[in-house]
């Protein structure tokens, strides 16, 4: 029978107790240990940390990500954490984007609970990325750099005075207009027919970002209503068009408040719509108010920014108080396919977002950020002397990618930018076919290789590794035999052990799990008891063990 761990059983130093996940706030020389009554055929292996041989690998750590929900029940997957790995990553969940609403304001309320218990408990968290381009605050980021509202003057753009006019040489959609001489005794008029469709005033430039105003007076021998159209902008009210009513025996002022459609070209308004009685137009006046905003100056950007860097900064640490030490200080700044006169990938850049690069500059604002985490940090009252700040990358198996990541290190670095270590992302897969596995076996060799050279400390992140067979496919947790599962927990070992063997001792900073358990694919330490929905250990966990012991 496989050993399993049972939901809501913990072991705590002072003995064994069946408690509740409400009941779990014991925190007295705690230890997370599973519960041990459930045997076979792991039952006398101990926590996977507790192998790794601390006198010949110091800096050797493993960690494992979580959600910060997941971890907060204090339930299995924390009982879980806790035990087996040194520290936890809890991804995007203490990045901005989660925490800083489009007002600014920041909600920590999760991760101060979160560092609270952790610090009681001893454990140790490794810090989500400070900056990136995904999962950032965008909605603040784009409230902060809005464009400035300004002063600004109406503007005359048309006036068209038909009083003094012989002919209409204008344009008529439908209907025949004409000027009447002397229509009330004194004057001329432009005079629209039943159910025409008339310009009354057209021929000047429209500002699409502008609001317009045309008034004109119109008179009607019955009471009337008609419709405008602006610059292709059919006016509306509610769901249906807007009715300008017209009452019979005087001129009637009428304003027509109106924006122009996108992407039109052609200053114009136009009337239709009198279905009883012939309209006569006396003048109009066109006068539009332009756009009252300007973009931020490349100035006024970067002063926003450095606001918001440091505002950002500031609130995390001051929650952190020193207690996380190592960050991800920049995330996937890669761009693809970009690339730099030099032949190296470009970073990422974007006309949609704000994505600090773009303001910083690509080469300066890795030390912008660092400069900005490091005085909040020493602030609130952390040891700088003991703060360690992170790439994080991923794709890096390729060697296009990781020699760009090395050379913005580089640019970074000659910046004054504090950088002392890379975290790597894996994408691994186990294949059945032979040819396939070696050349994943030979690219990780190589990228192991690749991350030495940089002279940098190096975390392994992201490590969970699926299962394909022969033909490509992926073999699923539910499907996956003893005999696969246990090659695929060879290759696990294969991969600590090359860490651990090729990295040299004070530059390890680590592995990090992806995942503990079983997803779909059978990537976890532990299988899910279909039944019981318990924790198995499964030949993965084995295979830790004994790799991070070095056999």
């Amino acid at each position: 029978m496989k050993k399993n761990i049972i939901n809501g059983l913990l072991m705590l130093a002072t003995g064994v107790f069946a408690v509740s996940c409400a009941d779990y706030n014991v925190t007295d020389d705690f230890t997370a240990e599973p519960d041990p009554t459930i045997t076979e055929p792991y039952k006398d292996l101990a926590p996977v940390k507790s192998y790794i041989d601390r006198s010949k690998n110091p800096n050797m750590s493993l960690g494992v990500t979580l959600k910060v929900t997941d971890y907060n029940k204090q339930a299995l997957a924390h009982a879980a954490a806790m035990t087996n790995f040194d520290n936890l990553a809890f991804g995007t969940s203490l990045m901005s984007g989660k925490i800083v609403n489009a007002k600014g304001v920041m909600n920590f309320l999760d991760m101060k609970d979160l560092l609270d218990h952790v610090e009681e408990i001893g454990g140790d968290v490794f810090g989500s990325p400070i900056v990136a381009n995904a999962n950032q605050a965008d909605e603040w980021l784009n409230t902060l750099t809005a464009p400035i509202e300004i002063a600004v003057d109406p503007i005359q753009d048309k006036y068209v005075d038909y009083t003094t006019m012989e002919t209409f040489t204008g344009t008529a959609k439908k209907g025949k207009p004409s000027i009447v001489k002397n229509y009330d005794g004194t004057e001329n008029a432009l005079k629209l027919p039943k159910r025409s469709k008339v310009y009354i005033v057209e021929d000047f430039d429209i500002d699409l970002l502008g609001t317009y105003t045309v008034t004109f007076y119109a008179k009607v021998d019955k009471d009337e209503t008609v419709v405008c159209t602006f610059s292709d902008n059919k006016i509306q009210e509610g769901k249906g068009d807007k009715l300008y009513e017209l009452k019979k025996g005087k001129w009637v002022k009428v304003v027509v408040e109106a924006t122009p459609a996108e992407g039109a070209t052609a200053g114009y308004l136009m009337v239709e719509g009198n279905l009883n009685s012939d309209v006569y137009i006396k003048n109009v006046s066109v006068v539009h108010t332009p756009d009252n905003h300007r973009p931020q100056t490349a100035q006024e950007l970067n002063d926003t920014l450095n606001y918001a860097l440091n505002a950002w900064c500031d609130g995390l640490m001051k929650i952190n108080a020193g207690r996380i030490k190592s960050f991800d200080l920049i995330d996937e700044a890669l761009d693809t396919k970009a690339e730099l006169e030099n032949g190296m990938l470009d970073l990422k850049h974007s006309t949609e977002k704000i994505f600090w690069q773009d303001v910083f500059g690509s080469e300066n604002y890795a030390k912008a950020v660092s400069d900005a985490a490091i005085k909040a940090f020493t602030n609130r009252n952390g040891d700088p002397a003991q703060l360690k700040f992170f790439i994080s990358e991923t794709g890096l198996a390729d060697q296009k990618r990781f020699e760009s990541l090395k050379y913005w290190i580089g640019v970074w670095d000659a910046k004054g930018a504090k950088i002392d270590g890379i975290n790597a992302k894996l994408n691994l897969s186990y294949s059945e076919d032979a040819a396939t596995q070696a050349e994943t076996v030979a690219a990780f060799d190589k990228l192991l290789e690749n991350l030495v050279s940089t002279g940098k400390l190096i975390r392994l992140s992201n490590f969970d590794i699926t299962y394909k067979d022969a033909t490509g496919a992926n073999v699923s947790a539910k499907d996956i035999t003893e005999e696969q599962r246990q090659k695929l927990a060879d290759f696990y070992a294969y991969v600590i052990k090359s860490y651990m063997s090729k990295i040299p001792s004070d530059k390890q900073a680590g592995l990090c799990k992806g995942n503990m358990v079983d997803t779909s694919d059978p990537v976890g330490l532990w299988s899910v008891d279909s039944n019981s929905k318990d924790w198995v250990r499964t030949a993965t966990y084995k295979a830790f063990c004994d790799a991070l012991s070095g056999n």
